[in-house]
């Protein structure tokens, strides 16, 4: 049995971890988010996983507005950089499995083709660079039966994330304008959280290994929406732009495609395709609205 401690339990990955709960008997989760405990602060950890016995950490806690952390660069260091080292040093000292979540804003997205693990990082942006900072402090104190696994372009029926906000506009604009010329792969929370409980007792390793996962496939933004669109028959048209007619106060990558073949063969899992799993998020979207405007209890 794992006492598994999950940090960021109401984001978008914890809340998927807290959804598969029932499916993995072997696992006893204690989720935590910031009014349960300040990942920040090393001795408040330390005592909390003591006395949970935790045995292993899924640390799905991040500071992720991209453009926000430009100027709030102290918050996004405590919690992408510094609070990983705490969680680096406590499971080296004691033994414990930990999973940390990270991000292709690591890269320059400079690339022309999909990022293998051992690419050079080259963060553009406050936010990649405190994920990066994170990804080293875990690196160089190198705890046992440790990986950091890199994703892309998350979204979920839960949180705030880029699916629900094109559901919103979708409805109350007539025409949106969506960039065009950058390239990635959604990943569907859900898919990330079942991979992440089924390699989770398959971790065994001497030292920090990173991995790559997002679902299968590639698209843009524009493709992304148009999909969301098709989807749920929303009547809304969709103009493709370039980067240059959206800028936003953080650089995104052009380029995020990730490769996933070092995770594939090391676990041996399949990976969904990232439409297919879009259309299985949507339709929890849909079945949630619909039970919460009928006032049923689910």
């Amino acid at each position: 049995m794992y006492n598994i401690l999950v940090t960021g339990a109401n984001g978008q990955l914890g809340s998927e971890i807290r959804d598969l709960e029932a499916d993995y008997p072997i696992y006893n989760f204690i989720f935590t988010d910031r009014e349960e405990l300040d990942i920040t602060k090393h001795k408040a950890v330390e005592n909390f996983i003591e006395v949970n016995k935790i045995t292993a950490i899924i640390n799905c806690a991040a500071y992720t507005a991209v453009d926000k952390a430009e100027s709030e660069i102290a918050i996004a260091n405590e919690i992408n950089h510094l609070a990983t080292e705490n969680f680096a040093r406590i499971a080296k000292a004691k033994g414990i499995k930990l999973i940390h979540i990270s991000t292709d804003y690591v890269f320059d997205g400079n690339s022309y083709r999909p990022y293998v693990e051992t690419d050079i990082p080259n963060p553009q942006g406050v936010y990649g660079k405190t994920k990066l900072d994170g990804e080293r402090a875990m690196q160089k104190i190198n705890p046992a039966n440790s990986v950091i696994l890199r994703t892309s372009w998350v979204y979920s029926g839960y949180g705030n994330n880029f699916v629900k906000t094109m559901l919103r506009l979708g409805k109350e604009r007539e025409e949106l304008n969506v960039v065009a010329d950058q390239i990635g792969t959604p990943t569907y929370a859900g898919d990330l959280a079942k991979t992440i409980l089924e390699i989770l007792p398959k971790i065994k390793n001497k030292k920090v290994v990173i991995f790559h996962y997002s679902n299968e496939g590639v698209c843009s933004w524009y493709d992304f929406v148009k999909a969301i669109f098709e989807s749920t028959n929303t009547i809304c048209k969709v103009n493709p732009i370039t980067t240059a007619q959206y800028p936003t106060a953080a650089k995104r990558p052009q380029y995020s495609v990730l490769d996933k073949s070092k995770i594939k063969e090391s676990f041996n899992i399949d990976i969904p395709f990232w439409n297919n799993s879009l259309r299985i998020c949507l339709q929890k979207i849909i079945i949630k609205r619909y039970l919460t405007t009928n006032n049923f209890t689910y």
